[in-house]
């Protein structure tokens, strides 16, 4: 705030790829971004459509000329962006589809180590918990062991994730491992008016 009037695109593509980071987790990313802000970064991506993806070239052809038009109704999906490493597989889980279609997605590195990403719902209660219950078990099932980083949008300041780590958390924007602690103090990180949460950084 204020609506900026114009797409923000190259904005967020500068931000991102200017900060240092070897795996990035987006939330409520307008599904045709996670590409082009890889290849900005040096990156690779994959994303999960989430919520508001109905008529989606429609909605593309507004939000490319007036985002504000729209707000988030222009198309959502999660993305996880990965640097200087092999992405070896990709999943996804739906979580939800009342009110809104929550799915959490993960990927698989060449090295072992999974990396999931989860954009929870924010209301009724009930549904947030059960969407942070089911990521957790199904992170920990696609892991099987091995190496997780999990992290995200949790829509909780204090989100109940059995079996898991806390390691870094900002408000409701949250990062967890399979067990191993943090090795750097966590971050949060400015990027102005892009976004109405701050990036939250830390080292495992």
């Amino acid at each position: 705030m204020p609506a900026a009037g114009r797409p923000l695109l190259v904005e967020f593509c500068g931000t991102l790829a200017g900060w240092s980071w070897d795996v990035a987790l987006l939330q409520e990313v307008p599904p045709w971004w996670p590409r082009l802000l890889a290849a900005a970064s040096g990156a690779d991506a994959r994303f999960a459509l989430t919520s508001r993806n109905s008529f989606l070239p429609a909605r593309r052809a507004i939000a490319a000329r007036n985002p504000d038009l729209l707000a988030a109704a222009g198309g959502g999906c999660n993305a996880i962006l990965v640097r200087g490493a092999t992405i070896a597989e990709h999943r996804e889980r739906e979580l939800t589809r009342q009110p809104e279609r929550r799915a959490m997605h993960g990927v698989r590195l060449a090295s072992g180590e999974w990396i999931v990403n989860l954009h929870a719902s924010t209301h009724p209660p009930e549904q947030r918990r059960a969407d942070l219950l089911g990521a957790a078990a199904t992170a920990l099932e696609w892991a099987a062991g091995a190496p997780l980083v999990f992290g995200g949008d949790l829509n909780s300041t204090r989100p109940a994730m059995p079996g898991l780590r806390h390691v870094a958390g900002d408000h409701v924007d949250h990062f967890f491992t399979e067990g191993r602690p943090a090795t750097s103090e966590p971050e949060v990180l400015d990027a102005g008016r892009l976004s109405d949460h701050k990036a939250l950084r830390v080292a495992v």
